[in-house]
């Protein structure tokens, strides 16, 4: 693979893909090549593995305050009217 199509492959992973790449990813996925097709999804799978194992390393638990303060601030809402 290039160093476009790793690119390629790493923002399908983090689920950032917009309408320009998204034709030539499905160009890779179209491929007659098997073994290109097959090194572009392993390089999305690991990089969804990587940020699997960085996001369950930095993980830190929300403030002991967070849930009052989402109820609190549901509860202030004005309920919708119907029309």
């Amino acid at each position: 693979m290039n160093e476009r199509q790793v690119d390629l492959a790493h923002t399908v992973a983090l689920g950032s893909i917009d309408d320009v790449d998204h034709h030539e990813v499905q160009e890779l996925l179209d491929t007659e090549d098997p073994a290109l097709r097959a090194e572009f999804l392993r390089e999305i799978g690991q990089t969804r593995e990587a940020l699997a194992v960085l996001a369950t390393a930095t993980a830190t638990p929300p403030p002991a305050t967070l849930r009052t303060r989402l109820l609190t601030a549901i509860a202030a809402e004005q309920p919708p009217v119907a029309s």
